[in-house]
């Protein structure tokens, strides 16, 4: 994979996190839903990636791709948490009480098994997929 490549793909994850990070404000500022605590841990790690990805297009420094590919990590762990307490009855049963607003709340459901801890994890899975790529090729190159 030669840098231009590398660029692409470092684009596509910084594009994603944009993506999310918009969708997560119009979600709250626009359409007036609330988070949830488990909510603001995922934009915690989402809307930091965006400004660092961000930098690391203008830097070409593919070295960012260690720091997004941990938090992408952490993410997607806490989004998969998160989903499984809204979708999967028995982990309803035990959630704890997350605030005013419910981790079991469902604001969008669509085709059934859509919500926006489902739309944060494939962000962050997108992200992390991403990063491991941009990191193989990383150690790859020949130093100079």
């Amino acid at each position: 994979m030669n840098k231009d490549n590398r660029e692409n793909v470092l684009f596509f994850a910084w594009a994603v996190s944009v993506v999310a990070m918009f969708g997560s404000l119009y979600f709250s500022e626009i359409r007036k839903y609330e988070p949830c605590e488990l909510c603001w841990y995922q934009r915690i790690l989402m809307y930091p990636l965006a400004l660092q990805l961000g930098i690391a297009i203008v830097k070409k420094d593919y070295r960012f791709a260690l720091y997004s590919k941990w938090m992408s990590a952490i993410g997607m762990v806490i989004s998969a948490y998160h989903y499984s307490l809204q979708k999967l009855p028995f982990m309803a049963e035990a959630a704890p009480t997350c605030g005013r607003v419910p981790c079991t709340g469902q604001y969008i459901n669509w085709l059934g098994f859509v919500t926006i801890p489902f739309l944060a994890f494939t962000a962050f899975t997108l992200i992390f997929i991403c990063s491991m790529i941009i990191l193989k090729k990383y150690k790859e190159e020949p130093t100079s």
